[in-house]
Order: structure tokens, then sequence, then C-alpha cells
């Protein structure tokens, strides 16, 4: 069933609700492994288009669908604490995205005025302050960060400026046994691009010069590996001379070698430099959207290829694809098993919208039988 068709009515599911999980949801995500492996990248096209494009990794289906917002929408923070209650703040920009686990909170989306959002992992480092007394009247958790800064800004400096005046917390989550340990990636219109991290030494922006975004160690770790890699290049090396002997390279793609393919945080972020800093020019947001789901499909990671020591079929795998067009405010996507991409215009969908609805994200495998064509006369 197509996405246009199918909704879920989201009036019942209150952004203040604490909702509740079955016993059987809950067995079978705190037995799986909580590892994600995303990678994100950033694209600019010569229209001045700018796309932020990334995948969704998880070892179970996290449950996605697409929730839009509409401007107006009022939201209460800590939703997910069932003792606790932050503060209440309204919607200043529709905004819209994949959710997760069916709850009222975008971990993946953009706002109508072009500003994206993305949550990757982070659980080797993040770190976020307790709840308390003190802190609770500016306290968002970690998990529901996206909702606060998608209904409030429409660019980076604006969010620079605000967010520090803010608490990040970590709220206990039962299915993962602890809270979200997410760092983010933030890029508004114009091109800007930011990743903002909780570590012990608190608050850190990144500006993102190298145009891609993984996971653990931090990112300036990541931006100093990359100095192992100075000699790669997509153009094809040249014969060469040892001794008497020439040595020609084999085939195409030689300016690459040693470019690293296993599925690491920290192989993954320099393919993906690698790959968005190369590609060729994009001339206007159709084609930097094609683009970008090109070179995501290099990091699509199909079940059973990253596994636990314990034997288990739990296995890490692609659950969604997304791609933010900022410039005109359109969210696309794919999933493990729709593998023909679909897109939402944020900005018209929350035009005329008066109250906050979820589109079934999944609309299953297909494919187009074209025998008749063949034979047709």
């Amino acid at each position: 069933m197509s996405t246009k068709q199918e909704t879920l009515n989201i009036e019942t599911m209150k952004f203040t609700s604490k909702t509740k999980w079955s016993v059987t949801l809950l067995l079978q995500l705190t037995l799986a492994h909580v590892v994600m492996a995303c990678t994100g990248i950033i694209l600019r096209g010569e229209d001045g288009t700018t796309v932020a494009a990334r995948t969704m990794e998880f070892s179970f289906d996290i449950q996605s669908n697409i929730l839009i917002v509409p401007a107006g929408t009022e939201i209460t923070t800590l939703s997910w604490d069932d003792a606790n209650e932050g503060f209440t703040y309204k919607a200043k920009y529709g905004f819209g995205g994949a959710n997760c686990l069916g709850k009222p909170v975008v971990v993946d989306g953009v706002n109508e005025m072009g500003l994206y959002f993305g949550a990757f992992y982070f659980a080797g480092s993040a770190t976020f302050e307790k709840l308390s007394d003190e802190n609770r009247a500016k306290a968002i958790s970690s998990e529901e960060l996206g909702n606060w800064i998608l209904s409030q800004f429409a660019s980076i400096k604006e969010l620079k400026e605000a967010l520090p005046q803010k608490v990040v917390v970590g709220t206990h989550i039962d299915v993962i046994d602890g809270f979200a340990p997410f760092h983010y990636t933030v890029t508004d219109s114009s091109g800007a691009s930011v990743v903002i991290q909780y570590t012990k030494r608190g608050l850190t922006f990144f500006d993102n010069t190298v145009n891609a975004v993984t996971n653990d160690p931090t990112f300036d770790w990541h931006k100093t590996n990359l100095q192992n890699y100075v000699g790669l290049s997509p153009v094809n090396r040249e014969e060469i001379t040892v001794g008497k002997l020439k040595l020609r390279p084999f085939g195409q793609g030689t300016g690459l070698i040693g470019l690293p393919g296993d599925h690491s945080s920290p192989s993954r972020f320099v393919r993906a430099v690698a790959y968005a800093n190369t590609v060729l020019p994009s001339a206007n947001s159709a084609e930097t959207v094609f683009n970008a789901f090109h070179i995501l499909n290099n990091f699509d990671i199909p079940k059973g290829s990253i596994r636990e020591a314990s034997g288990d079929e739990l296995t890490d795998y692609t659950v969604w694809t997304s791609a933010a067009d900022t410039k005109n405010g359109i969210y696309y996507y794919k999933t493990y098993k729709t593998q023909a991409v679909e897109s939402v215009n944020i900005r018209k969908a929350v035009a005329d919208m008066k109250a906050p609805k979820v589109l079934v994200m999944e609309s299953g495998f297909s494919v187009r039988d074209r025998t008749e064509e063949a034979n047709s006369k």
C-alpha cells in the first residue's frame, strides 16, 4: 500500500504521553544488541541545493514511520520519562521525518525552513547531564532533541546561540537498558552543517568541513584519522618502474587502493569522505538527491555481515536510508523492504495541516514485470 494512501492517527498519541510497551515487544527489543552503524554525507548542487543524506542501521526493526508535525503543535519534553515532566513549548515551524519505536519523536528529518536534523549512535562517548529539580525547567532528553531543534530553528547560527541555554539529559529507556547515546548532525538551507556532541568535556559544535559523519569516536578524532589516507585519489595510478621492472596498475580504481571497506565507524567515515568529495557535480536538486542515494548504496549493510560473538541470530542491517533536500524542504527515503525511493514535501504537507500525522513508511518490496512489453508487437 502506498504511503500516500495509508496513514496512522496520532491524535491519541499525544506528545506528552507516556506510552507503555507490550510485554512481547519489550522482551524482543531488550534481547537485541543495540548497535548502530549509521553513515551520513552532505552533497551540494550547482543550483544552491544542499542534501543531507544518511543510512540508519540497527539490529532490529526500529518501527520507523514518517511523522509530520505542523507549526503551533505543543510539545512537552521528557515524554519518555514516566516519573518526570519537563517544559512545554510550541512549534514555531512545521517539520517531519522518520520517528522510531512508534513514538512521536523525529530522529531524522527536515523542517519547512530547510533545516535538517539527524541523530547518530555515539555509545562510546556520549555523556549527558542527569535530570534534577534545578535543571528540569530547561531539560530535553537526548532522544527527543530533534523535535525541539526542527520546531524552533531555521539556521545553524540560531541553533548555536540557543542550544547552550538548554540541558540535554539522558532518560532511561527500557528497550535499550539505558539512555539514547546520540550525537547529532544539523544542516541548513545555506549549506552550513555542524556535528553536535555531548561528551565529558561538555557541548561541542564541530563545523562539518568534510561532508561526512558516522559514529564513535569523536568527530575531531575522525578528521585526524583522515591523515592516514592522504594518498587516496579518484585519479588512476600510472605505470611506475621499480629497478628495471615496469609495473602497471590492474584495471580501474587504482587511485583508491587502500580505501577501507569494512563496516566499522572509522572505515565508513573515510569511505564517506572519499565518495562525498569526489562525486561529479550535480546540476540541480533532483540530481543531488539521485547522487546521494547512489553513494549510500555503498554503505547498505545486508543482514548477516555484522554479528555478535555470542552466536545468536541478531545482525545489524540497514533499516532505512534517507535524504533531505534542504532547499525545497523535501524528505526522501527507502527502507530495507521498500527499495523504491519515496518522498514527502514537508513544506507543502504542513502548510494546511492542523494536527500531527503519521504516514506508514513501509510499502513492501515490488518488482516491475515487463515481460508483456517484450512480447508485444
